[in-house]
């Protein structure tokens, strides 16, 4: 059986997809076909009436709008504590109450542009652009500040920016909760069974990526926006961990109290 699935180009998508995409390992008999997007055109495919995959990578944010046609899986989560999205700026004195600021950020469904609107209400004109773009666009003061994700939130003290406010530091001061970002969603109309074989597959090749680190490196080369193999590692070490192979019970409780949802409205039950 083919399944459509779409998935960023990012060094933690890529290490966790490789061996099943790559033939790795047992895929039990379903074939792959991959697309490679930046997320708020995943969210925004996922949120449209034609062409949508049929297992994708989303933002956290956009379960509210998607949970009638997709279920979450529980691996494959970008979750943790320490992994949030960076709010940064040129000027080091920037406020985080000043409605007059230009905030550049990731895309409007994004869960990064969730957190800056639930931590910091004030910073109202928000402005999208790709993630990659984010540094530059600030650097270049054609926003004041912007909104950091993916391999920027290690990069970008080389564009001059200073560090305002760490959101995911922000959310677990504020709930004691780790911090979803990213999770891996399932259409609801797939045969009986197919979902819960996919999160199979995908756990298992999670622990080949984690068992087997290097062998996956040319397939993250081919497609990340950041080559520098340090800021690679840096990003996987950070958005792959344990609740990637299971979001758990903390993961659950970190992802209802996010989305005001509860847990058998969102994931594969």
């Amino acid at each position: 059986m083919k399944i459509s699935l779409s998935i960023s180009p990012c060094p933690n998508d890529t290490f966790m997809f490789d061996a099943m995409l790559n033939w790795r390992i047992d895929t039990e008999g379903l074939e792959f076909n991959a697309a490679f997007h930046d997320i708020e055109v995943l969210n925004s495919r996922l949120m449209s009436d034609s062409d949508r995959p049929q297992i994708s990578k989303a933002s956290y944010a956009i379960i509210p709008q998607i949970a009638s046609r997709y279920c979450a899986l529980r691996s494959g989560s970008a979750l943790g504590r320490g992994n949030g999205p960076l709010l940064v700026a040129k000027n080091h004195d920037t406020r985080t109450d000043d409605s007059s600021l230009r905030i550049a950020i990731p895309g409007i469904h994004t869960t990064a542009n969730m957190l800056l609107s639930r931590l910091f209400p004030k910073l109202t004109d928000k402005h999208p652009y790709l993630f990659s773009d984010i540094p530059d666009t600030v650097a270049a003061g054609e926003c004041d500040a912007g909104v950091l994700i993916h391999e920027g939130r290690f990069v970008f003290r080389r564009y001059g920016l200073s560090l305002i406010a760490d959101l995911g530091e922000e959310w677990e001061k504020a709930t004691g909760l780790p911090l979803p970002l990213g999770v891996i969603v399932a259409d609801r109309t797939l045969p009986e069974g197919v979902a819960e074989k996919v999160e199979r597959i995908l756990r298992r090749s999670i622990e080949y990526a984690f068992a087997n680190p290097e062998v996956s490196l040319p397939f993250i080369r081919e497609h990340a926006q950041e080559m520098d193999e340090e800021v690679i590692r840096k990003h996987i070490a950070l958005f792959v961990n344990d609740y990637s192979l299971d979001i758990g019970t903390a993961g659950t409780d970190a992802v209802t109290a996010l989305l005001d949802m509860p847990a058998e409205a969102v994931f594969r039950q």
